[in-house]
This record gives C-alpha cells, structure tokens and sequence, in this order.
C-alpha cells in the first residue's frame, strides 16, 4: 500500500512538473521582472502607450482571460510623493465605485520604502456583459507608475484565477532603487535590508520523497533550500542531510536548522543542528521530553525572539527551547484545540493531525487539520483557541496538509505558505484563499524572517502599535446595490460592537491589526453572514456582500455532529444551530425544511431511520428555541444523496450532515 501511495505522489510530482513550464519578461529600463505560462500569448502594444498584455487564446481583445501591464511615466507634481499618503488609494477605490455594481473585495496599501503599491481585487458589470473578475496591483517607483490587472469573467475565473494571480504576484522590481530614494522618510526601509534583523530570506523544507534506483521512496532527510523571493526557482538540494527521518524543521536566527527524529520513544530526545552554509551538523546539549511510543513530534517553529518550538502529533506537548540561554520549557501539556467548539469534528480517532503549526509575531499559534487544510488559531499567552476553524478555498486535494510557515517577501509583505499533498500553496488569509506556488512534497517548512532581532522589554510608555482601518460597503450579493439597513457587528476577545452604517451602506472601523474579528452581518430577508477575518496593518478596504432568502436554496448547517449511530446532538452542535434560530427570529416570515442525511454504511432502510431522528432531534432543538413547529418540515434521505465518496472516512463524514432548504420567505 506505501508503494503504491508513492508511485501516485511521483506520478502526480511529474505531471505538476511538466504543467509548471513559464517564460520570463522583462525590462531593463524601468527595472522589472515577471514570469507567464508558456500557453499564454504576449502582445506589445505599439507607440509610446507602454502597454503589454497576456493573454490566454488566440486574439488579446477576445481573450477569456488577460493580465495587462501598464507603466506610466509620473507628472512632475507627483514625482518624489508618497502616493499612499497622497491619496492614490481613496482614488482607486472611488474608480471602482464609479463603475456598475462596483464591488471592493480588497484594497490594501503597502509601503516598501523606495517604492509604494496598493493591491486590490474587485468586480463589476459592464454594459452589455456579464460580471467580470480584476486582481490588480500598482506600484510607483523611481517617477514610474506600474498597473498590473488580471481581468476575466465571472465564468472563467474559477479556471484562471490562480494562474492570474500568479501571474501579478511574480512582478518583482529588479533594479535598486535611483535618486527617488532621497525624497521618502529617512525610517522608512526595506524589510529584507534591515541591520536590525540577521534572519536571511531563506526558506526550507524537508523532502517528503526521493528517487532511488528508478523508484520512488520515503526520504525525510533531504533538505530542499529557497529564495522567499522567488518560490518558483528550482531548490538548492542538501541531500539527506539529517542523521534520521524527521517530520520537524526549525530555522534560528544564526541560520542554522534544528530538527528531531520522527521516531516515537519513551526517552527524552536530542536536538540536531545543520549549518546550511558549511554542510555540517551536530547535535546540541538541548533535549526535548518523552514524547511517548504512539507520538512523534510532528512540527517546529520560530517565534519573534528566536526561540524554537516542537509540537508533538496529538498536540499534547508544546516545547520551547531558547538558543541563548539554552533552557528547555514544556509549554502545555494538554492541546488548548480540546475547548473548542469544533473539537470533536476533528479530534475523533482516526482523523488527520491538527498539530503542524507556525507562530506570527502577535503571539498566534497557526495549526493546520490535515485532512482539509482548514486553520486554526491559539493565543499562545492565554492558551485559548479561536472559536472556529477556518476554512481556506483553492486546495484541490484532501489529506496530506502537512505544515505552515510565515515569511516576509522582497517588499516587507508578510505572507504565509502551506504545505500540500503535491505542492506549496500561499494563503491570504483576510481572503481564506489558497495559491499554489510550486510542486514538492514537505513533511515541514522553516524561516524566520518575518521576525525581527531580540529586543529589550517595551516599557508602558512605549507607543503602541499603529491602528488598521477597515473600510467597506454592505450589499446586495445579487443587485450589488448598498444595504444601510443591515446591523453590522465585529467580535473579538468576547467583546460585540456594533458598526454603523452609513446612508450608502458604507462603513469605517478602526481595528487592532493582527487581531482575529469576527464579523457578523444579519438583515430581514438576507441570509446573515459569519466569518473571520484577521486584521493587516494600515488600511484595509473589502465590502461585505448578504445573500437574499430565495425560495428552493439549500444550506448546509456546518459542524452539527451526533453521537455515532444516535440522534443526540453534540454540543458543539450549538452554535450552527444558534445560528439558524437568529436567522429564522430575524426573519419571522421564513419556512423551511431540514434535510438529514448519512453515509451509505449499514442497512440502507435503518441509515434512512437514522437521518429522520436526527432531523427530528434538530428541530425539537429550534423550536425548544422559541421558533414554532408549523414553520418547520423534514425529511430522511439517508445515504440517497452523497456529496462526496463513501470510500475512505475522511470523505464519508462529509456525507453525514443536515441541511435546510428554504421553503418560504413572506
């Protein structure tokens, strides 16, 4: 069966690799580079217009997709601005504005010291079309004006997007910076130039498979090294570096790597250090704790003052172990994911880990379920996880999600990137959308140059961090029209405050950025809206769209879960359920039917009982809530309606679930 499982994943390597085919462009005089599909078609538009698209198909003006490269030479009065605190970013979002049924997804500035961009996405209709999809990025620099924009319809962007976004995200400038630099703040800077911090921009991962006598087997041992600023480079290869297999990977601030065996023991372990430089390691004096014959430790990172953490599979045992005074600290011994709410729906035996983690500068724990990628989030001071899972949108495949990492690119941007099945993907985590950059298999990844170098404590005095600003519109998700009735509500640290409104349906809130909010959206006849979202620096635009109630639409009520082969509800059923009584009391004119449904294990008719109590079950639960019976019908489908394969289990609890379709709406 393992050989069978590796002769898939080299297949699947081989193929990625022989999809992954780009072509470089570039332009010495205004100093930038970028890389293209080779299938994508490139047109230069004639005169002095500094115009290059490309394009997928034959024509650029028919093209079912497009990114258009624009560069601009800046007017005299603009040369030597900071554009960002000219007002380039309020100008952009008044043109999307302006447009029909213009909706902002994101606009977000960022400062990269000899050069500034704002980054937004957004769509709109134009006249006589259907609704069209733009990924955009503009740049100033050095009296030039960069405008890239990915375009497509709403049809085509699910196949082209990732391929797009791609596309702009290899936009490197490639020339350092001429006399501009002059005019900007003397404290603004380069991240990746920063005295202050001796972490390199280097990134690691440890090879999950290699080829050996025409045949491919596990490895662990092999090292595979990148540039943070470009993930599409082939790697530097350390060749089975590691005196053992290892699941774990951290990087120090001396840009050394430290790792552990994945073998699983009832003695305490040592921990190995690997030079990248010199090619050599060794083992130091640190030892982790037993971490037991049925664990392995799974996952390492660095935290912002050099620090190395070691996680174990089950999430049992945190470790830290600081390089400088070498001491060696058990941070829990029991997971913080057990309180949460949505535990149980991942904990059960036999599920996938949840133990693979990365740590950002704000004291958060980033842990990925391997099973389906979703994130979770722990406050490492206070030991308490987030109330939900975050679910992440573009990861083709289910099961082998092995690790996360953060890192900050060639512009100060912090960016975070997942460890696949098949490849690497980077995560927006504001957009809970996943990227693929690259093909390789990791069981771990290690950097640590989001981080800056060990200071000393921060006195009460000091200043605190600078505020973020959110701002945006609430709309009809159909007409994109604004929707100023709506009650708009942000959470966090347990704390509600409501958001007003504006007569256009618009908003402005100041933010912690870093902080976890949870946003709630609720209007009568508009299916509420929950989500979570985590807060970048500075400004920050997304509008939020409310669904209309419809007649006939289904919706699934997430993490309701039973006890296995019962109609008893588990609490971490609550909250979902919650939901549906809020929505149902904000709409008192609303019908609707609950729809059971099971795997197809067992006997066919007793799955069909089965999923009849459990309806049942669910709406004594809404009606004991105040809500009244006559609103509510059923029905048990048991296993008749799958919506993924009953083969292997990890899909089958997909198939166990209720849902509710909307049976009225007066």
């Amino acid at each position: 069966m393992r050989l069978l499982l590796t002769l898939v994943l080299a297949v699947s390597w081989l193929q990625l690799r022989a999809q992954s085919g780009l072509s470089t462009y570039a332009d010495a005089k205004t100093g930038y580079r970028l890389s293209y599909p080779l299938s994508w078609q490139v047109y230069q538009a004639d005169g002095q217009t500094g115009t290059t698209v490309f394009y997928v198909g034959d024509d650029w003006r028919q093209a079912p997709a497009a990114v258009t490269l624009t560069i601009r030479s800046l007017s005299a009065n603009r040369q030597g601005l900071n554009l960002l605190t000219a007002g380039e970013p309020d100008s952009i979002r008044q043109r999307i504005l302006r447009l029909p049924e213009g909706q902002v997804l994101r606009l977000q500035p960022n400062d990269g010291g000899y050069f500034q961009e704002v980054r937004y996405d957004y769509t709109f209709t134009p006249p006589a079309a259907g609704r069209t999809f733009v990924l955009g990025r503009r740049l100033w620099r050095d009296g030039y004006e960069f405008e890239l924009e990915y375009r497509a319809s709403a049809e085509q962007t699910p196949r082209y997007r990732t391929v797009g976004r791609q596309l702009l995200e290899s936009f490197v400038l490639i020339e350092q910076p001429r006399a501009k630099r002059s005019a900007l703040p003397r404290n603004q800077s380069v991240a990746v130039v920063n005295p202050n911090q001796p972490c390199d921009d280097k990134m690691y991962g440890i090879a999950a498979l290699r080829a050996h006598d025409g045949l491919w087997e596990d490895d662990c041992r092999t090292i595979h090294e990148f540039s943070s600023r470009d993930l599409s480079a082939p790697p530097k290869i350390h060749r089975r570096v590691l005196p053992f297999q290892s699941y774990a990977l951290a990087k120090g601030f001396d840009n050394c790597l430290y790792s552990v065996t994945k073998a699983p023991s009832d003695q305490p372990e040592l921990v190995y250090r690997y030079d990248p430089a010199t090619r050599k390691g060794g083992y130091t004096t640190w030892r982790l704790p037993a971490q037991g014959p049925e664990n392995v430790w799974i996952s390492a990172a660095t935290d912002e003052r050099g620090d190395l953490y070691f996680m174990t599979s089950d999430g049992n045992l945190l470790v830290k172990v600081s390089p400088v005074t070498d001491a060696v600290q058990t941070i829990w011994t029991t997971d913080p994911v057990q309180r949460a709410p949505y535990y149980k729906a991942i904990g059960f035996a036999g599920a996938g880990t949840h133990a693979n983690f990365c740590l950002d500068d704000g004291g958060t724990i980033y842990r990925v379920y391997s099973t389906d990628g979703a994130l979770l989030q722990v406050n490492l001071a206070t030991r308490r996880a987030a109330p939900d899972l975050i679910p992440l949108d573009g990861l083709p495949e289910r099961g082998g999600y092995s690790d996360l990492l953060l890192q900050t690119d060639a512009e100060g941007q912090r960016r975070m990137y997942l460890a696949g099945p098949k490849a690497l993907y980077e995560v927006d985590l504001a957009r809970r959308q996943a990227t693929r950059v690259r093909r390789g298999t990791y069981t771990d990844l290690a950097g640590c140059n989001v981080f800056k170098a060990p200071v000393a404590p921060i006195s009460p005095a000091a200043t605190p961090p600078a505020a973020a600003t959110w701002r945006g519109r609430v709309l009809d998700a159909v007409t994109r029209q604004p929707l100023p009735q709506a009650r708009l509500q942000f959470r966090t640290n347990g704390t509600d405050t409501a958001v007003p409104l504006s007569a256009e349906g618009s908003f402005s809130a100041n933010v912690a950025p870093g902080a976890a909010y949870g946003v709630r959206a609720q209007l009568s006849g508009y299916l509420s809206t929950d989500s979570l979202l985590t807060m970048p620096g500075g400004a920050y635009e997304r509008d939020i769209l409310l669904r209309p109630l419809a007649v006939g639409m289904t919706l699934p009520l997430k993490n309701v879960q039973f006890l296995q082969g019962q109609a008893v509800l588990l609490e971490s059923s609550f909250p979902a359920l919650d939901q549906l009584v809020s929505l149902l009391t904000t709409n008192p004119g609303m019908t609707i039917e609950l729809r059971g449904h099971t795997d197809n294990v067992g006997d066919v008719q007793k799955n069909k009982v089965l999923s009849e109590e459990r309806t049942a079950a669910v709406k004594t639960y809404l009606v004991n809530h105040g809500i009244a019976a006559a609103r509510i019908s059923g029905i048990g489908l048991g296993g008749t309606e799958p919506r993924a394969s009953n083969a292997k289990e990890a899909t089958r609890q997909l198939n166990r679930r209720v849902e509710f379709r909307v049976t009225g709406v007066n």
